[in-house]
């Protein structure tokens, strides 16, 4: 690709044509998007590699197992962030590109070729966990790349727009990985693909890794970048500089702590543990969650630019500060929608007909451990009120603590049944003679509630995810800036965030409340939403070659 940079005068900056701005856009957001895919279509196929690369003592356990080495691969991103930060700022933009990318296809595609669980034991799962710590090192370094070459190719004033077709690139790498799947499934019985059929969307992604090279390859550096290297204007050692003087330090810990945190408690809960809800909670078909959310999303994905757009006419802050308030206030509301939409019947059934768990709670009969949601050998799950709290989570009823009956340590009243001890068939008999459902009526499904709901979160998404990512740009010099900008948004998405589908179906489970999971993201955004609305500055366009700046 060639990029012409019409740079007259020192002090002016750079402008591009409509056409070059769109090639150094597409460049950009194609092997991000690529990189999404890789990403999500690990967290897409978690319930099904659960079944395979995990042992099945304890189906429960597995499927936690699964989204926890989903979470590692995000909790290791802000390592990948400093390494590729480094890179970038020492090396420039162009570099990281096209190492994360090769890293980021690689595992993927090996991902697919893994053993099972039954053929090698738990070498299965270790090659797992160790490719997904290679992916999250390699998303580390890609987000920060792509953001800063973007905004250090355009003209302030649509800082916002252009950057915000990087923001769109992860819930379009979302969509493309469930529609990669809908597709798999299509062309095979669901015996074949719960076997090996799964394998396919992360070998076929080998297609997508040679264009992204390819495009990638063609990439000339960034102007600003360029120009200080010429100037000698470099970091010596950009991690030092940006976390070891406070100045820099400072920006780094406001980034996080009044943004990029409740962005990513924002983003997973909106884009991805949605999936898991509508499917264990909802009790709806997986294939009919994955239907309605591409199309919710298809729908609502142009809210990332609509809001980045908006940022650059009117500021990002108090945009962002918006959606992070919308989802503390309006989670319980939208999940309950969710609930009544999918599940119309069960969600009555639990208001008119309530489900007790006669048990003494206070020896810690009932307590489901963190220890024990990772270990499946661990005494707690032998618990009789641990596995009759797993049971009706499972099956997405809500249930409420009772006084214990005379002789029985733990019972279970649904109407007018008691049944006494823990017996699963006996449980879920008795709830289904009291109108529990065993899973949602296709018939009765209110699919454009639940796709308007979707969109609507999409929507709260955006306004956090579609700013954020031309005020990193703006909040943070060029000299250090791939390093200091990358940091704070993979703690904040990586940790805050990428820890969202795992700590919400352990809440959910060691609550015995199908809504319990939403505690975590509705805290995490209220008390970043107030930290943001205090410290953070309200950025607007400017030019962001630091020697313009000082």
């Amino acid at each position: 690709m060639q990029a012409t940079i019409a740079q007259a005068n020192r002090g002016q900056e750079q402008t591009l044509t409509r056409k070059e701005e769109r090639q150094v856009v597409l460049a950009s957001t194609l092997g991000t998007l690529f990189e999404w895919y890789d990403f999500f279509i690990y967290g897409s196929l978690a319930v099904f590699m659960s079944q395979v690369l995990f042992p099945q003592d304890n189906p429960t356990v597995a499927l936690l197992a699964a989204l926890g080495a989903l979470a590692v691969g995000f909790i290791i991103r802000p390592l990948g962030a400093v390494m590729f930060g480094y890179l970038g700022d020492k090396w420039g933009r162009k570099y990281t590109f096209l190492i994360t990318v090769v890293m980021m296809g690689g595992a993927t595609v090996l991902i697919g070729c893994l053993p099972t669980y039954e053929s090698v034991g738990h070498l299965s799962w270790i090659l797992l966990l160790t490719l997904r710590v290679i992916q999250g090192l390699a998303v580390g370094g890609e987000y920060g790349g792509a953001v800063i070459y973007v905004a250090e190719h355009c003209e302030p004033k649509r800082r916002g727009l252009l950057t915000g077709w990087i923001q769109i690139t992860s819930s379009a790498g979302l969509i493309l990985s469930l529609v990669v799947i809908l597709a798999t499934q299509a062309s095979m019985s669901a015996e074949d693909f719960r076997q090996w059929g799964w394998r396919l969307p992360f070998i076929l992604s080998i297609v997508m890794l040679a264009i992204s090279i390819y495009v990638r390859a063609k990439l000339h550096e960034s102007p600003v970048f360029t120009r200080m290297k010429k100037e000698n204007r470099l970091s010596k050692n950009p991690v030092k500089e940006t976390f070891g003087q406070w100045s820099s330090l400072r920006l780094v810990l406001i980034a996080l702590i009044g943004v990029t945190a409740g962005q990513g408690a924002t983003y997973f809960t909106g884009q991805f543990y949605v999936m898991i809800f509508l499917q264990q909670a909802v009790q709806l078909e997986q294939k009919t969650v994955y239907q309605l959310v591409v199309l919710g999303f298809i729908i609502g994905a142009p809210t990332f630019v609509l809001f980045a757009w908006l940022s650059d006419k009117i500021g990002r802050k108090w945009i962002m500060m918006t959606g992070l308030f919308v989802a503390a206030l309006g989670y319980h509301a939208m999940f309950g929608a969710l609930l009544k939409a999918g599940n119309p019947e069960l969600a009555q059934v639990m208001q008119t007909t309530p489900v007790r768990i006669h048990a003494d709670t206070g020896d810690g009969a009932c307590d489901f451990g963190l220890q024990a949601a990772l270990v499946s050998a661990h005494p707690d799950h032998k618990k009789m009120c641990v596995q009759a709290k797993k049971l009706l989570v499972s099956k997405g009823i809500n249930f409420e603590y009772a006084e214990p009956l005379a002789g029985q340590n733990i019972a279970m009243t649904v109407g007018n049944t008691t049944v006494n001890g823990f017996d699963a068939k006996a449980y879920s008999t008795a709830l289904s003679e009291a109108g529990y459902p065993q899973r949602a009526d296709p018939a009765r499904i209110d699919r454009m509630s639940i796709v308007l709901i979707l969109v609507l979160m999409t929507a709260v998404v955006a306004m956090v995810y579609g700013p954020v990512a031309a005020y990193l740009v703006e909040l943070f010099p060029a000299r250090i800036r791939y390093t200091a900008l990358s940091f704070p948004y993979h703690i904040g998405a990586g940790i805050f965030g990428g820890i969202v589908p795992f700590t919400a179906t352990y809440l959910a489970q060691a609550s015995g409340n199908i809504f319990g999971g939403l505690m975590y993201p509705v805290v995490v955004t209220a008390v970043v939403g107030v930290i943001g609305s205090i410290l953070l500055p309200n950025t607007r366009a400017k030019a962001i070659d630091e020697e313009y700046v000082r």
